[in-house]
């Protein structure tokens, strides 16, 4: 008589993902595939540089601490990241925004809490749309913007608009990450069943630094966004999880994989 391992019966039992990000947010993916029998590979591809303006960022994280704003937004989870090298403070009387599931996920297994995240269209633009009802039409605010030195400051610009007092400042610059050689050749050679698209960054480190993608490799994004960011660096995208978050991502892995078994 044979018996089958519980393990085996999990719907991503055999599967090899890549994970492209690490920390907090690359823990939790792991743990979830892992919850599914998958093996995580983390193999961050992405990572934070210092900005270029230190001291306006010390400076500004010293008056959130204080409490000197009404609200604070995030728009990615390399924001949460420097929150976190900065041992930095947000207080009770702060509320925080943040763009996408993907930075609530990162904040929430950072110990912060998220007031607000757009509730249809995970960009800067989707909470600009919801920021007046969310924030009871209440002008102006204090708000402190923090973003990536490349990022275009579409939330900055509207909340001036609409009336609000902004300090935008840079928190970091994102830099590529050398994966290591065998991660690379495992790829190539087949032996990962899947890659998680997280970022367009991660798209053009993917594209980079790998190459071609094997035909039987699943490449899944993290969102049309991040899908097209993907397909402009000339990545292919074989799937797009519904949801900007990491429970949507993996049910979108056992979905196929249920898909394509006997």
């Amino acid at each position: 008589m044979s018996f089958t391992s519980p393990i085996e019966t999990r719907p991503l039992y055999g599967h090899r993902v890549l994970v492209p990000r690490g920390g907090p947010w690359g823990d939790s993916v792991a743990s979830a595939l892992r919850a599914k029998g998958a093996s995580a590979v983390i193999a961050p591809m992405v990572n934070f540089a210092p900005t270029d303006d230190a001291p306006a960022l010390e400076t500004a994280l010293k008056e959130l601490a204080a409490g000197e704003f009404d609200w604070v937004t995030l728009t990615s989870a390399t924001t949460v990241d420097v929150l976190m090298a900065h041992q930095a403070v947000i207080p009770p009387t702060t509320k925080v925004a943040c763009v996408g599931e993907t930075t609530a996920t990162a904040l929430a297994a950072a110990g912060y809490k998220a007031d607000l995240a757009p509730s249809e269209e995970n960009t800067a633009h989707g909470l600009l749309e919801e920021w007046t009802t969310a924030t009871g039409g209440v002008v102006p605010l204090r708000v402190l913007t923090l973003r990536s030195q490349i990022a275009v400051p579409v939330l900055t610009e509207g909340l001036i608009r609409i009336g609000h007092s902004v300090k935008s400042i840079v928190a970091y610059r994102s830099v590529g990450v050398d994966v290591a050689e065998g991660v690379i050749n495992d790829v190539r050679a087949g032996k990962i069943t899947d890659i998680l698209v997280t970022s367009g960054s991660v798209a053009e480190q993917i594209s980079i630094q790998i190459g071609d993608i094997p035909a039987k490799t699943l490449v899944s994004a993290i969102g049309p966004r991040t899908a097209k960011d993907a397909e402009a660096f000339g990545l292919r995208v074989d799937a797009v999880a519904e949801e900007i978050n990491i429970e949507s991502m993996v049910d979108l892995l056992v979905e196929r994989a249920l898909s394509v078994k006997p």
